[in-house]
């Protein structure tokens, strides 16, 4: 079955379906917005996400990604409160400052270091992280117990969570709220340009548009050459251990540690180079683990429940590629590893600049070219 759409957006995952969401509220009633979603089959990074908003460890080596992780938290609130509002799907945010924790002198002078190069590097510092103290951290967290080996940690006012779950399935139901036609189990296998728009082939028939938008993750490098783009998507794998629920433990998350609002304590996470590799391992588990018994010897008594991995979508210095084909004019790629924590700037800046079909120099700043 052949049909046409306004655009069609590749890639049912976070990234993708915000730019979607956004597109489908400015045009009103889905302004024909299509989102392909492969389906189970595909790899899934925004369904093993650790649920950070976060930005104090962003942009080191590149300001501009510092002030786009700022932006998107500074509306993370708006944006939250307005996709709960349309669908009714909580996706639990809180913006509660986030921290990462030093269990030795040598681990705070390093963070202390990240913290003053990525200030100086900003002429107008997006980020307000600060070195805290044992006795600071106390007084942020009363109710917490900490390790001996906890001398402070880094702090960003900024930082919070959400449910990385709940976000997508407001994502879905918001899409279906505008309009858009939201189709899963239905890849991408083929985009071919045309002398006015695109040929986008899935297994429920060819989609003609003027617009397309590769947001698909790992699965755009299959698709991006057709349309003149060549961004290098790098897959890392991290891996989580989730404990049983618990009772509030009051303390604020970390990079590494956090309590989910059901009571889970999760558990990460690690970089590791394996290729497409989506199995765990004990050795990794029991490394992620003994570190936060050091922070939070309490949890000695809780019990693991499950583990999991995924694949991080990163580019070769881990800030986002965003660009619009100069060869075929219509098409767009996005791809980042920050997904949950920029959804708000992509429903809305990011949305809006593609509606419009031109970048802004902020948007700019993030084109491929520079790792070239």
């Amino acid at each position: 079955m052949n049909s046409m759409a306004n655009v069609v957006v590749i890639g049912g995952g976070v990234v993708g379906s915000a730019i979607a969401y956004g597109l489908a509220k400015i045009g009103g009633r889905g302004a024909g917005v299509v989102v392909l979603d492969e389906g189970d089959d595909a790899i899934r990074a925004s369904r093993v996400n650790f649920g950070l908003v976060w930005l104090h460890s962003k942009g080191d080596g590149m300001a501009a990604y510092g002030f786009w992780t700022r932006k998107s938290c500074d509306i993370w609130r708006q944006f939250a409160d307005e996709i709960r509002d349309e669908t009714g799907v909580n996706t639990h945010y809180v913006k509660s400052g986030g921290l990462n924790y030093c269990l030795s002198e040598a681990e705070f002078e390093t963070r202390t270091e990240m913290i003053t190069r990525m200030r100086e590097q900003a002429d107008n510092d997006p980020y307000e992280a600060r070195m805290i103290d044992r006795a600071e951290l106390q007084r942020l967290m009363p109710r917490a117990q900490f390790g001996h080996e906890v001398l402070g940690a880094s702090f960003g006012p900024h930082d919070g969570t959400c449910s990385p779950l709940n976000l997508l399935h407001a994502l879905h139901a918001g899409l279906k709220k505008h309009g858009a036609d939201y189709r899963p189990n239905s890849p991408a296998l083929e985009v071919k340009p045309l002398a006015q728009g695109f040929e986008v082939r899935t297994p429920r028939g060819t989609i003609t548009t003027p617009k397309v938008v590769l947001a698909a993750g790992h699965g755009s490098m299959k698709l991006e050459r057709a349309l003149g783009f060549d961004v290098e998507i790098i897959a890392e794998r991290g891996q989580i251990v989730v404990t049983e629920r618990v009772a509030d433990m009051g303390i604020l998350p970390a990079n590494g540690v956090r309590q989910t609002v059901e009571g889970t304590v999760i558990i990460g996470s690690t970089t590791e180079d394996v290729g497409f590799d989506t199995s765990t391992t004990p050795q990794a588990g029991a490394t992620m683990v003994r570190r936060q018994l050091r922070v939070f010897p309490a949890l000695a008594h809780v019990r693991a429940v499950r583990t999991w991995a995924g694949l991080r979508t990163l580019t070769r210095d881990e800030c986002p590629v965003y660009e619009a084909s100069e060869q075929y004019p219509g098409a767009f790629i996005a791809t980042c590893h920050s997904g949950v924590t920029l959804a708000a700037v992509h429903a809305k800046v990011l949305a809006d600049a593609i509606h419009r079909g031109k970048f802004t120099p902020e948007i700019g700043a993030f084109h491929g070219r520079r790792l070239k």
